[in-house]
């Protein structure tokens, strides 16, 4: 194995995202490290990051951690971001596919913490630059306000989910399952000249919503619910039944961000689910769209606007 110089770009990762940080390295040319991680027995990590024989790292570095079970994860890029920096790294970029807290933008009652105006001031302390995709936003218009960081890059796993939806359903109407997923469902309709609609949704809890169908036809239609993330399949179970009720011909899911457990992903699949489909900005059972080349753009848009390219 050759020796690793300080004078190449690298892309740090942990063994946990191996096969990912391959793809990713494959499709932007940096030289893929390892980051060796050790648990003691207290659940206190420690990290060893991968050096040369000086015991440096490249001026520049990317850092690709997605962040779906993000609280040790968040330690992680702590301990390795401040320790990149006393090793040489003088621009740091995190490829985080999957952003977490962001969807908690306001306080919904007294008390309560706001993560994201926590966690993206922390992020953007920690890194020069964040790429990631489809980031949960309600209330705030840009990443930037939410994560200020010097540059920000935001990737849509929409156009891609579009390319593989009409190779498996030609003609598919596209659902979004609630307001919040319009856009995502704009932007995957548009590239192909695909129907779309998008259904209203009254939340009353985590996991109690109300869905209402949008006023189409849905009668002997291939449907596909399309949103950026599943989590717990409530909104989408809601969503599958009423379309199915509706006369829809099969109904498949399709999203950018698979959370869904197992069980359930059973269950949506026990209540008439057909296919469900994701990127592997998540590595899931279901992944089925690669995001490497759109990671590798966003990685080049950071290199492009620092003058590294």
């Amino acid at each position: 194995m050759t020796e690793p110089t300080a004078s190449t770009a690298c892309l740090l990762h942990f063994d946990d995202e191996r096969a990912a940080a391959e793809r990713l390295a494959a499709a932007s040319g940096l030289d893929a490290r390892e980051i060796q991680r050790h648990r003691f027995p207290d659940g206190e990590l420690k990290l060893t990051l991968p050096v040369d024989a000086a015991g440096r790292l490249p001026e520049r570095a990317v850092l690709l951690r997605s962040l779906h079970q993000p609280n040790d994860k968040l330690i992680e890029l702590l301990l390795a971001a401040r320790t990149a920096r006393g090793l040489g790294v003088r621009h740091l970029t995190l490829v985080a596919p999957y952003l977490a807290y962001m969807r908690q933008d306001i306080a919904f009652h007294p008390g309560e913490a706001v993560s994201q105006r926590i966690v993206g001031p922390f992020l953007a302390e920690l890194f020069d630059a964040v790429v990631t995709v489809d980031p949960h936003l309600h209330r705030v218009a840009t990443l930037e306000e939410a994560v200020p960081a010097a540059r920000t890059v935001v990737l849509s796993g929409a156009p891609l989910l579009a390319d593989w939806i009409v190779q498996q359903r030609p003609g598919a109407l596209l659902v979004g399952p609630d307001g919040e997923s319009a856009q995502w469902v704009a932007q995957a309709a548009a590239r192909h000249g695909l129907d779309h609609a998008v259904c209203t949704k009254e939340r009353h809890g985590d996991r109690s919503v109300t869905i209402h169908l949008p006023p189409i036809n849905v009668q002997g239609r291939a449907v596909v619910l399309l949103d950026d993330m599943a989590s717990t399949g409530h909104t989408l179970a809601q969503a599958m039944r009423l379309l199915l009720a509706a006369g829809a011909a099969s109904v498949d899911v399709a999203v950018t961000h698979a959370l869904i457990d197992a069980d359930a992903l059973a269950a949506l699949h026990a209540a008439g689910v057909g296919q469900f489909w994701s990127t592997d900005c998540v590595a899931h059972p279901s992944n089925a769209v690669a995001m490497a080349a759109e990671l590798a753009r966003g990685v080049a848009e950071v290199a492009v606007s620092n003058g590294e390219i």
